[in-house]
């Protein structure tokens, strides 16, 4: 039996977030199902506004949608997963066609969900043998912190323990680095006990269940 196929777009928050993607689609493989997330390339447009509409819309005329699935990723910040859900619901409505949503809401940021794996830290910071306390906070207190970015600034420039030019050059990189710890981000690590990537992954068995229905049908 073939395994389903489905087309999907994938709108980010910034280009440091496209390995969610993959993430997303690592999640359905391993529910059955095959999808296979456009990350358009908004540039190609003279201007595309940030909002989220805007976004699809324009991501959706690049890709010659419609499609199956529509991935959206927005940090909670501080307005809260509901709020941001009931946000990126009401933008991707207008113009979302029969698509599939599910929604990608980190609380409060995507970097608490990188705060996780102290091994990944210090690999990425170039210093993997370190032994300097990282002050990593513990995962019960990952989705109260009220600005991850920082944190997670601050440990990666304590694991790599460089000084003068060489920690300045680190600190510059953070971007970079970010975009790397998401890359190795495990969906079967530390995130699996934070609310936010249960209701990520809760969503996509919802909507794995949902596509099986209408195929039995």
């Amino acid at each position: 039996m073939s395994m389903r196929s489905y087309s999907g777009l994938f709108v980010s928050e910034g280009s440091s977030d496209l390995p969610l993607a993959d993430i997303i689609e690592a999640l359905f493989f391993n529910r059955g199902v095959t999808v296979r997330l456009s990350k358009p390339d908004f540039s190609l447009f003279n201007k595309v506004s940030k909002d989220v509409r805007s976004r699809v819309d324009a991501g959706l005329k690049l890709v010659g949608g419609p499609v199956d699935l529509i991935v959206v990723h927005r940090d909670a910040d501080n307005a809260g997963h509901h709020a941001r859900q009931q946000e990126i619901r009401a933008a991707v409505q207008p113009v979302g066609g029969a698509a599939q949503l599910v929604p990608v809401i980190p609380v409060r940021m995507t970097e608490a969900w990188l705060l996780l794996d102290e091994v990944a830290i210090r690999q990425v910071a170039g210093n993997p043998r370190g032994r300097m306390s990282l002050g990593l906070p513990k995962a019960h207190e990952i989705e109260s912190i009220a600005n991850p970015k920082d944190v997670l600034r601050t440990c990666l420039v304590k694991a790599a323990d460089e000084t003068g030019r060489r920690r300045e050059a680190m600190v510059k990189r953070f971007n970079q680095h970010r975009r790397q710890l998401l890359e190795r981000l495990d969906p079967t690590g530390g995130v699996v006990g934070l609310a936010s990537w249960g209701r990520l992954v809760a969503d996509v068995d919802e909507t794995a269940k949902r596509w099986d229905s209408v195929d039995a049908g």
